[in-house]
């Protein structure tokens, strides 16, 4: 394997850590890059180990608030407490169950469908949803608190996330705009996504193990693997906080402008160059 090809596994993982968690699209990023540079990384589980590598990034951001709410969850179901702040956290993970299910339902049933023969037309229009949808909340102040949520805010941020599964249409940017739609402050909205990612990822790569365990590419691809691992959690990390930091400016209506214009260059490439 050459120093290039090396180099442009490094580069997807960098692309797709900095873009899975910012709400733009990690997915639609991945299939722009192939139709312009010719980048395509070789194995089907490459997809798996960088979405995994996210989710490391986006634990050890959350570590605390994870931690918190497994010590909570274990006090109210195993020791008995009932006071407030336990009490909290086990509603808190209900909902984040419950607004894992609709997508993890469709993820499993549209499985073998989902992201085949993506083209660049497709991803330019789901940009634009992405974008237009992002535009509707980008000023909107909601005032809910983890303690305020209930079951409906739930299946309503859940069936938010899975317009997601269509390429292009941002996860988190869904889950956002489900989460801030339902009257969420920007802040609170923004953990209940990405701690809601966690349960996505994890079920996502339980059932592509099957994939991963009989990629024949997997053994000769060690390295390039290994090194797009470590860059997609890098960007991942950064990409993360550079979010947090826009939305506690209320800037995320830069996300709507940005979606736009990638949407315009890939309809217009594939328009005139495909």
């Amino acid at each position: 394997m050459d120093i290039m090809e090396i180099i442009r596994y490094i580069f997807l993982g960098l692309l797709q850590g900095f873009t899975e968690p910012i709400p733009v699209s990690s997915s639609g990023h991945l299939v722009i890059a192939r139709e312009i540079f010719g980048i395509e990384a070789r194995g089907l589980s490459f997809e798996i180990l960088l979405n995994t590598a996210s989710l490391v990034a986006i634990l050890f951001i959350y570590r605390m608030d994870i931690t918190a709410i497994v010590i909570n969850l274990s006090r109210f179901l195993f020791k008995g407490a009932r006071d407030e702040e336990a009490t909290e956290d086990f509603r808190y993970t209900i909902y984040l169950v419950i607004a894992t299910i609709p997508v993890g339902v469709l993820g499993i049933l549209l499985k073998d469908i989902i992201g085949d023969n993506v083209s660049m037309l497709t991803v330019g229009l789901m940009l634009f949803v992405t974008g237009i949808a992002l535009w509707f909340i980008k000023n909107k102040r909601g005032v809910k608190r983890d303690g305020d949520l209930n079951v409906k805010d739930a299946i309503i941020v859940g069936l938010a996330q899975c317009v997601a599964l269509m390429p292009g249409v941002s996860r988190s940017g869904a889950a956002l705009v489900g989460s801030m739609a339902v009257g969420m402050n920007q802040k609170n909205a923004l953990r209940f996504v990405f701690l809601l990612y966690i349960p996505v990822s994890l079920g996502t790569a339980l059932i592509s193990v099957g994939d991963l365990v009989n990629d024949p590419e997997i053994m000769s691809l060690a390295v390039p693997y290994a090194l797009a691992f470590i860059a997609s959690i890098i960007a991942t990390y950064f990409g993360l906080k550079w979010l947090q930091g826009v939305m506690e400016r209320g800037n995320l209506a830069i996300f709507t402008y940005y979606c736009f214009a990638l949407g315009s260059f890939a309809i217009l490439y594939h328009i005139f160059f495909l």
